[in-house]
């Protein structure tokens, strides 16, 4: 029997005694590099503290977590403000970016937010430091120029200042600057599909935008531009197309008070320093078209004949035109409709409306056979409670039309008077009881 040559088995047992000793070392190291880091628990309230400081209210974090396998991430759970509406991050993950930890600066490759409540009024209520300039700590981390390559949110809940929930989901990667390279923002689970995309043309501040809606689009354009002053302003071009009101609402928890299919062009402008600013001077302007429409909850025709006392029912309007402001601002949106245009066949009404707050104040005023006659109607007090009138001297004389138009003739007078009736009466036998043509040669 052969005997195993002695050399190869003592150069065997030098790299098994080598191997181990690396291990040991390894070992010896992590132990030593753990026992340093602070638990978990201490960089929980150390995180804490940071976010209270820059948020400018006070901070729970639930627990924090370091993962260095299969690479360095840190998981945050149950941070939330202290307001009477806390702010809310369920659970948010980060992938950090090694190379640039060993450079001291901070870089987070992804992150994600899984669950998330943003009330309005309760981000108003912080007072965030980002962005201003703070004094140098040893020790601490430098923000990479780009912060963040890509965040992803899932369930993010947004409450109005008036308390409507809605859930929102998207992503967004970014380059320098906190420029969107692509970004979507989209409403889960509502049908039909309710979503926004922008996408980045180069490395210009301008975005191809993507926006579908109540089962059209408003498509377009947006730029971003750096005044002398270094104010940000924001301006860009949507078309509204085939966008259907009624639903297009209803993605976002809200009433419409008119059906039909919108399409227009819309104008959008904002200035401000920051994020901030540009979303509280948001200002859009949008010439609008609605065909075959139809009023909710408001019958015109019942409002006139009641003067005002009900108007429960429907409007059945053949088209409505006009333009809509809007402007965003630290109390809400506030909208203002002008050159409102609405037909019926020999019915119109034409006017404006501002709502604020949930309050409307609007005046209109619907004519017969157009441009004859004209009845005005005032709306006013909060939108679930519309308060509807109309002077009672509007009406006086109305019945027939010989009063409203005096020497015209008794033709075209028997004719309005037909009409008025049918608006101010019921039934069809209302024309029956209109006034007879008087005798050719006679006026009224």
């Amino acid at each position: 029997m052969e005997l195993i040559p002695e050399v190869p088995m003592r150069r065997t047992r030098r790299w098994l005694l080598a191997g181990s000793i690396v291990v040991a070392m390894l070992v010896v190291a992590g132990v030593g590099l753990f026992s340093l880091l602070p638990s978990n628990e201490e960089l929980a309230r150390r995180a804490a503290t940071e976010l209270e400081a820059a948020l400018g209210v006070p901070v729970s974090v639930g627990s924090l977590h370091w993962r260095l396998r299969p690479s360095v991430m840190v998981e945050l759970e149950n941070v939330a403000t202290q307001q009477s509406q806390p702010i809310v991050i369920k659970k948010l993950t980060a992938k950090l970016n090694v190379a640039a930890l060993w450079q001291r600066r901070l870089k987070l490759e992804r992150v994600e937010v899984d669950g998330a409540v943003l009330p309005q009024l309760s981000l108003r209520g912080l007072h965030a430091s980002a962005g201003e300039p703070t004094e140098a700590k040893p020790g601490r981390l430098q923000l990479d120029e780009l912060p963040i390559d890509q965040l992803v949110f899932r369930d993010v809940t947004w409450i109005s200042r008036h308390g409507t929930h809605v859930v929102y989901a998207g992503e967004a990667e970014f380059d320098p600057g906190w420029r969107p390279r692509s970004a979507q923002l989209r409403r889960p689970g509502f049908l039909p599909t309710t979503e926004l995309s922008l996408t980045r043309r180069g490395e210009d501040d301008r975005w191809d935008t993507r926006i579908n809606l109540g089962g059209g689009t408003a498509n377009g354009e947006l730029q971003l531009q750096t005044r002398a002053n270094g104010q940000l302003h924001i301006a860009g071009k949507l078309q509204p197309r085939g966008i259907e009101a009624v639903s297009a609402l209803a993605a976002f928890n809200r009433r419409s008070v008119i059906a039909g299919k919108i399409t227009g062009e819309t104008t959008v402008s904002a200035s401000g320093a920051g994020l901030a600013e540009l979303a509280r001077s948001l200002h859009t302007t949008t010439p609008f078209t609605i065909g075959h429409a139809t009023l909710l909850r408001f019958d015109m025709e019942k409002a006139i004949r009641s003067v005002g006392k009900d108007h429960a029912g429907k409007t059945a309007l053949d088209s409505v035109t006009g333009q809509l402001d809007t402007q965003n601002t630290s109390n809400g949106m506030v909208l203002d409709f002008g050159k409102v245009k609405a037909v019926s066949g020999a019915l119109s009404a034409t006017g404006k409306a501002h709502i604020a707050d949930r309050q409307i104040e609007a005046e209109l005023a619907v004519d017969l056979v157009e441009g004859l006659v004209g009845v005005p109607l005032k709306l006013s007090g909060p939108l679930t409670r519309v308060n509807v009138s109309v002077p009672p001297g509007a009406l006086a004389g109305a019945v027939l039309g010989t009063a409203v138009l005096p020497g015209v003739g008794t033709a075209i007078g028997a004719r309005l008077g037909a009409a008025l009736g049918n608006i101010f009466n019921s039934g069809p036998s209302v024309q029956a009881k209109a006034k007879p043509p008087a005798a050719p040669g006679k006026r009224s």
